[in-house]
């Protein structure tokens, strides 16, 4: 790569000799997996343009500064980091990162006899107070080489008899994702959907709804807001493919056999983090942003780390507006034999004339303008939500470590809602309603891990316990009628309504309890090259229901149920490794709506199957996998009078993913599912063997990105997602039509007033495509969300 000293004011290059007027800007889409180097000494600043053409980094530093200075000999395997390290070192310069992606050179500093100071001891901070803390980052930085595996804690992608991804903080905010659904628009297994009557995010995994209320926050359920996740609270994105009990235990929500999704908070890097972001998107909306870390004490073993965010304005969408609050700090602490790390947090957002979903009452409608809104205009949406988090971990030896983990959330969310039904031709109906809800959660988790050995075989074993308990408080109120049109929207009067409850203060109308046991002990033959997971968990749920007007108590149930694991891994070369699984899951079961034969009928907890083989790749610089799955759920339904478990979906699937860097400068992240969704054992000729709703056959998500060459800082992205159709009634009478939509952005880091400068900017949906994105989403529902505009963003990020 050339010499870029030109791109640098020569008034930066003049500062004080305590800057030494250096700059190295390493835009580091800087990947972790080692790279073969082999250079021969030679002037510091070849080494140094070589070195980052090798690794496929971005270097600039102005020419003076490394005159007269030679780099040893390089070769081996390192990574970017280590390479530029090892180059330096003797030069009287050292590295100094200005965050995970950017770095600059300096003098090393002296101590006062003249001697070049000592290096400070690496710390490596970890969300789950880990050791080894987080897996390293895969080629091209998109994606880590590893995540969370429930109780097995933190395993490297080719040890794991599962099929997972860890989306990482550079991809969230180099595409300036604003929430969890936004990030997973990359995951070719996830569809994102909407709950039901409300503006919930849900994210649909192999076929299967994950509600937000049953994400985890560094491996607890239940912590952050229900309904919306902010990324800035986030450094990892973990999506894990497949049902989870044994794992994480049981969703308190009642989903999650699909799959789970794990997020991880921030932790502060090793040298000081100070970044700002401002930014604006189509409909005027702006937005400001705060990233604050240092490391403080002997070898930097304390981190704090502090986020702040606002945003406020109108949306793509037409008189719809959103403002945003969110507050963040986490610590860590990194003894000798021990680690520890918390979390609070605060977020507050709300929704003015969202644009709502659409309950077709007959054949589906044509989609309106992508940009229309048929919202009421005085609908809203609010939630609130505070929460902390405290973990620690203990080394009783070498081989053996406790973990503590416990949380806690207050959230309250008030809504006025008016979400129509439809008919073919766009004629609307619907009622206002009205809900107050306050939920309190609880959780907490204990456990130990360890390794020994008997005779060849090795042993990895883990036990661990944990408690969930949620108490949710809940008021309704409804009047109407509203008639209205969704091509031509009517603005009615806001209607009286009835309530049912007090509003201004809710009574408890649901307690939910899951608590289990869990031991796992991971095999390890042939030197470690097969693998043999075996694990089981008593898992116990508890619900207590009770009526929001009188306090009376309802339906309940408390369950108890055992779901055994079995997994393999076998590491055929380096490269590959084949694996297999059989799991079970575990959900509380359906209650019977309103509209049912016996409302408010709670049925027994589900339990699903399922089987899964697998092959995955790891090339150094591109990776990827194939999974075949299959999964079986019941599912509950109005028969022969009264609401009963009704039948099974069948899910199988086929999977295959890509990621990396495979060529120096572009980088790969997508992949395609094919799904069979079918409905089986209902007894009922009309939807026997047919689709279930909300489940496509086929799922395709491509995204490219491309360092322009001769243009130093300057990369392109790209990224396209197809969804085939979708059914929209059990019976498959209705369908809404499949959808592709395209997406483009782009980035450029530089310096200005010697501050290096992120420019980005992003427009999704380019040909500002009309289209249904979902239906469904919630047992027996088959309501419509409709896909966002096109939509413009604009940001601008200081390192200082």
């Amino acid at each position: 790569m050339a010499r870029s000293s030109s791109l640098l004011p020569r008034a930066a290059l003049r500062l004080s000799t305590l800057a030494a007027g250096v700059l190295l800007a390493c835009a580091a889409h800087a990947q972790t997996a080692p790279v073969r180097f082999d250079q021969a000494a030679e002037p510091l600043d070849r080494a140094l343009n070589e070195a980052a053409r090798r690794a496929g980094v971005q270097v600039f530093f102005a020419s003076d500064i490394t005159a007269g200075r030679r780099a040893p000999a390089l070769r081996g395997d390192y990574t970017p980091r280590e390479a530029l390290e090892r180059l330096l070192a003797g030069s009287g310069l050292r590295l100094q990162a200005r965050d995970e992606r950017t770095f600059t050179v300096e003098i090393a500093p002296s101590s006062s006899n003249g001697a070049t100071a000592l290096a400070t001891v690496t710390v490596n901070a970890s969300a789950d107070a880990s050791a080894a803390g987080l897996p390293p980052n895969f080629a091209g930085n998109q994606v880590a080489r590893g995540g969370r595996v429930g109780l097995l804690g933190n395993r490297d992608i080719m040890e794991t008899p599962f099929n997972t991804t860890a989306y990482t903080a550079e991809l969230i905010q180099d595409q300036q994702a604003r929430s969890v659904a936004d990030v997973l628009l990359n995951d070719p297994s996830v569809r994102t959907a909407r709950g039901f009557g409300n503006f919930q995010e849900l994210y649909v995994i192999r076929g299967f709804p994950v509600y937000s209320d049953d994400m985890m926050y560094n491996g607890l359920y239940g912590l952050l807001p229900r309904q919306y996740v902010a990324t800035e609270f986030l450094e990892r994105v973990e999506v894990f493919r497949g049902a989870n009990t044994f794992l994480n235990g049981a969703a308190p929500g009642g989903s999650g056999i699909g799959g789970a999704v794990n997020l991880l908070p921030k932790r502060a890097p090793n040298d000081p983090l100070t970044q700002i972001t401002v930014g604006v998107e189509s409909g005027g909306q702006a937005f400001v942003a705060a990233d604050v870390a240092r490391r403080f004490g002997p070898d930097n073993r304390l981190g704090v780390r502090i986020n702040a965010a606002r945003r406020d304005g109108d949306t793509a969408v037409d008189k719809e507006s959103r403002e945003l609050d969110m507050f963040s700090i986490g610590l860590d602490y990194r003894g000798d034999s021990f680690r520890l790390s918390a979390d609070a947090g605060y977020q507050y957002q709300r929704f003015d004339e969202p644009r709502p979903s659409v309950t077709p009452t007959g054949a589906i409608p044509s989609v309106p303008d992508a940009e229309d809104n048929y919202a009421q205009p005085w609908t809203y949406s609010q939630e609130r939500g505070t929460f902390g988090t405290f973990r620690a971990e203990f080394d009783f030896s070498s081989s053996v470590t406790a973990w503590l983990a416990a949380g806690m959330r207050v959230g309250r969310e008030k809504n006025v809602l008016a979400n129509p039904r439809s008919t073919a031709d766009g004629v609307l109906s619907g009622s206002r309603f009205d809900n107050a809800r306050e939920d309190i959660v609880r959780t907490g988790e204990v456990g130990m891990r360890g390794s020994t050995r008997t005779g060849s075989i090795s042993h990895a074993w883990a036990v661990s316990a944990s408690r969930y308990s949620l108490d949710s408080s809940n008021a309704f109120a409804s009047g109407g009628p509203l008639p209205s049109n969704l091509y031509n929207p009517v603005e009615l009067p806001m209607p009286a309504v009835a309530s049912s409850g007090d509003l201004s203060s809710p009574r408890t109308t649901d307690r939910t309890t899951a608590s289990g046991i869990s031991i796992a002990d991971t095999l390890g033959f042939m030197d470690d090259s097969l693998l043999l997971t075996l694990g089981i968990r008593s898992q116990n749920l508890e619900t207590k229901a009770y009526d929001n007007v009188t306090g009376a108590r309802g339906a309940s149930y408390d369950k108890s149920a055992i779901s055994p694991m079995v997994g393999v891994v076998y590491k055929l070369t380096p490269q590959f490794s084949a694996y297999a699984n059989y799991i079970e899951g575990l959900q509380k079961g359906e209650t019977a709506g309103t509209s049912s034969a016996t409302p408010g009928r709670v049925l027994s907890p589900y339990r699903s199957k399922q089987g899964e083989i697998g092959l995955k790749y790891d090339g150094g610089k591109l990776g990827g996998a194939v999974a075949i799955f299959q999964t079986a759920r019941p599912f509950g339904a109005d028969k022969d009078g009264e609401f009963q478990e009704a039948g099974e979906q069948r899910n199988r699937g086929l999977e295959i993913t890509a990621y990396g860097e495979p060529i120096n400068g572009l980088r790969v992240l997508g992949g395609v599912t094919f799904l069979n969704a079918e409905q089986r054992k209902t007894g009922d000729s009309a939807t026997e063997g047919k689709r279930a709703i909300g489940v496509p056959s086929t799922q395709l998500n491509l995204g490219t990105e491309w360092e322009v060459p001769g243009v130093p800082g300057l990369s392109l992205n790209a990224r396209a997602i197809h969804t085939s159709s979708q059914y929209a009634s059990a019976n498959n009478a209705y369908k809404i039509p499949s959808w592709t939509r395209y997406d483009l952005g782009a980035r450029y880091l530089t310096t200005l007033g010697g501050q290096v400068v992120t420019f980005r900017a992003r427009v999704d949906n380019v040909t500002n495509k009309d289209y249904w994105a979902s239906t469904g989403g919630y047992p027996n529902s088959y309501y419509l969300v409709q896909g966002a505009p096109r939509t413009f963003v604009l940001s601008a990020t200081v390192d200082f």
